[in-house]
């Protein structure tokens, strides 16, 4: 059954069908061969209903607009700037303010592709005109925007608890210590190939530019604090936070900063509603696919023949983490989350895998595969932002892909990394 979802799904893609129509057509082809009790339009219809009949989808327009404000609004640059004050004294500095920049940022956006392609210019030119060589600064922007999806808010997580049931607060709160690791990884591979490399010194620390890049940044430095603390705290939902983060992003765009016009504004909000019409449809017809997947029973088989091999949850938690890493090299993160956790959800919790604890894992895995060739999304956002070859970036890459496995392996063999904060806060 399993080599007939996964084969009929291939046939669509190989015909050149985008992801969303594969996993609709093929929820219509396994019902037209009986799965499921056959062929019935009333169930297709209802279960793709159902399955973006929910509250907390809002969150992922909310999210992605708030993202587009905050790229178009002078937020990076006021970032960029504070940043560059706080750790850029040290030895191959800028590329440490790459990384702490991106976990600022992440706390905004949500996306890889935004804190690549919005922050990505901003450093790349910074690194390359202080004299750092154009592969390294290349690799170290593309590895930080990994952080973006990680750290809340995150359009992923946001889906991945949609699709597995498990409460998008929890996973958005789960995120942080990770993404905190990450940057504390990636920081680390900086500091060691700015020695080998004899990086520059960067410039004096200056208290006076500290100060003035943080009054002129404070009221964007905040915004991940209201998001998280708002969440923390119970005033808001993780998709009301989504709504405070798009207001709060126009008054500062629009009023405060004002860099954004009502026009620019306008071309924001078309181009959030094609997204945003993407990833519902997606997540759509990922619910049709995923109900006949369950009405066949594939997730307990797939529990049985994977306990078959280990039952031991690390063990088999190392075996989806090579799986998902392989897909990630070939497919879209979002893409992937519509078509894997309907089957992969329930597996991890027949097996004892937290749900949380997975669903940050998955997502990162998933992160990772945005920078491998051959459909690396950030790789080509980059290539075409900075203007440098995808075969430089890559180079400039593969020094990162250490310390980003070795993240994966910590929150991997260690949950609680990643379930402490949830369980603080949300019991």
């Amino acid at each position: 059954m399993l080599i007939l979802f996964i084969g009929i799904l291939l046939f669509f893609f190989v015909l050149g069908f985008p992801v969303a129509f594969s996993l609709g057509l093929t929820a219509v082809a396994l019902m037209l061969m009986g799965v499921g009790g056959g062929l019935n339009e009333a169930i297709l219809v209802s279960r793709m209903f159902r399955g973006v009949n929910s509250f907390v989808l809002l969150s992922i327009p909310f999210f992605l607009f708030a993202g587009r404000i905050m790229n178009a609004g002078g937020i990076t640059e006021r970032i960029f700037r504070f940043c560059q004050a706080l750790v850029g004294s040290t030895r191959g500095g800028l590329g440490h303010v790459n990384v702490v920049a991106s976990m600022v940022f992440a706390g905004m956006s949500g996306v890889a592709v935004a804190d690549a392609a919005g922050l990505g210019p901003i450093e790349y030119k910074a690194m390359t005109d202080a004299g750092y060589p154009p592969e390294f600064a290349a690799g170290v922007t593309a590895a930080s925007s990994t952080i973006g999806p990680i750290i809340p808010p995150s359009v992923p997580l946001v889906i991945y608890a949609i699709l597995a049931n498990v409460s998008v607060g929890a996973c958005l709160i789960g995120g942080i210590v990770p993404g905190v690791l990450i940057g504390i990884t990636l920081m680390i591979m900086v500091a060691y190939t700015a020695r080998v490399q004899n990086f520059p010194q960067g410039a004096p620390f200056d208290w006076v530019e500290l100060k003035e890049s943080f009054k002129d940044s404070f009221l964007a430095l905040i915004t991940p604090l209201i998001l998280i603390g708002g969440i923390i705290s119970g005033y808001f939902t993780a998709t009301e936070a989504s709504a405070v983060a798009v207001l709060y992003a126009m008054i500062l765009a629009l009023f405060i900063f004002k860099e954004v016009s009502p026009q620019e504004l306008w071309e924001m909000v078309k181009q959030t509603m094609v997204d945003s019409a993407a990833v519902t449809f997606l997540v759509a017809t990922a619910n049709a696919y995923g109900y006949l997947a369950v009405r066949t029973r594939l997730p307990i088989i797939l529990a049985e023949q994977m306990t078959a091999i280990s039952e031991n949850p690390l063990v088999l938690l190392m075996i989806i983490n090579v799986f998902l890493l392989i897909v990630g090299l070939f497919m879209e993160t979002i893409a992937a989350l519509t078509i894997l956790v309907p089957i992969l959800a329930p597996l991890i919790n027949m097996v004892g895998i937290d749900p949380v604890h997975f669903g940050v894992v998955m997502v990162f895995n998933l992160m990772i595969g945005l920078l491998t060739p051959p459909f690396g999304s950030v790789l080509f956002v980059l290539s075409k932002s900075i203007d440098l070859s995808l075969e430089r970036i890559i180079k400039g890459v593969v020094p990162f892909y250490f310390p980003l496995l070795l993240a994966l392996l910590l929150m991997t063999f260690f949950p609680g990394l990643v379930t402490w904060l949830p369980s603080l806060f949300f019991g």
